[in-house]
């Protein structure tokens, strides 16, 4: 697992060089648009790299006419590509043992910090990769996220997403409409101060590892979520969520009562404040919180403990 903005690109063949810059230049939306739109890291570099192929190959072919949008030629075939996928990750996920969550895109918090021009586009897409969004986005047809994302999220005038998915202005009118809806009804859109998500983040860890139920009682909200995903490689999820906060509370401390020698990083995990859970240098587990609009309380917690969506040990973050 690793941040997107520092994955290298494709080895330039001969004579590629200038399609190969091209394609590293818009690297990074093509990697936010898949991941938004289909949610697993390892399946967004397989359409990334679809799509290097598919670019390449037009580039190269004998007599090719110059194009002259690179960056909507991209998009296009990364977008259909990303749709062509879905069928194939749903029926894996009708195989797939207990709650299914997106992978997490895990990055340090000390890394440079952004331009003025970086932050209001990582601004931009936020809440679209955060947590809470992404599960969210996960109950919409794949029309509708891929709409929602290029229109919501990126900006794209409905012409331009008609264009992108072969569909009519007036369907992707329709498509965006219902998108929106759904993701408001279940998702508002606001964003809690990073540092009291932080802060809220490090006192729930201290009252779940510290055994001490009241602390997390008060910081649970009433309706709180979990969602845990191992896989059905990890004791510590079970086969579905679990809801409401006595029983969200007394699972999360029988659990840690098991759990001594865990470390605990705070790292940026899809652009929120969160934890990553270690058993030695081994990640153990991402835990990211969704606080209430008020950001008093917890609301939504995600558990990612499968082994196979953590990043492996070794990158620059482990503690």
């Amino acid at each position: 697992m690793s941040d997107p903005g520092t994955e290298p690109g494709p080895s330039p063949g001969t004579g590629s060089g200038t399609a190969t810059e091209v394609f590293v230049d818009h690297r990074e939306l093509l990697f936010s648009l898949v991941y938004n739109m289909l949610g697993s890291v390892a399946d967004t570099e397989d359409i990334l790299q679809e799509t290097w192929l598919s670019w390449t190959a037009r580039n190269e072919a004998p007599g090719a006419e110059p194009i002259e949008s690179p960056r909507a030629y991209l998009v296009r075939i990364a977008v259909n590509k990303a749709l062509s996928r879905q069928a194939a990750i749903n029926r894996r996920r009708e195989t797939y043992v207990g709650t299914w969550l997106p992978e997490p895109l895990v990055s340090t918090t000390d890394s440079p910090p952004p331009t003025e021009d970086e932050t209001a586009d990582r601004a931009e897409r936020s809440e679209s990769v955060s947590m809470a969004m992404l599960v969210v986005l996960e109950t919409l047809t794949p029309l509708e996220r891929a709409v929602f994302v290029l229109h919501e999220v990126f900006g794209y005038a409905h012409t331009e997403t008609a264009e992108i998915l072969g569909r009519s202005p007036a369907a992707v009118r329709q498509l965006a409409h219902r998108a929106r809806d759904h993701v408001q009804a279940r998702r508002p859109r606001y964003r809690p101060d990073p540092l009291l998500h932080r802060q809220a983040t490090e006192h729930f860890l201290d009252a779940v590892f510290g055994g001490d139920m009241a602390a997390l009682m008060r910081l649970l909200a009433p309706d709180v979520t979990l969602w845990a995903d191992g896989g059905g490689k990890s004791a510590i999820a079970g086969p579905r969520p679990v809801h409401g906060r006595d029983n969200v509370a007394r699972l999360l401390i029988s659990r840690a009562s098991h759990r001594d020698g865990l470390e605990i990083a705070y790292r940026q995990v899809n652009g929120d404040p969160a934890a990553v859970l270690f058993s030695g240098d081994a990640p153990f587990a991402v835990m990211v919180l969704d606080l209430t609009p008020d950001g008093e309380q917890v609301s939504g917690i995600y558990n990612i403990a499968n082994p196979d969506k953590l990043p492996p040990a070794g990158l620059g973050w482990a503690p």
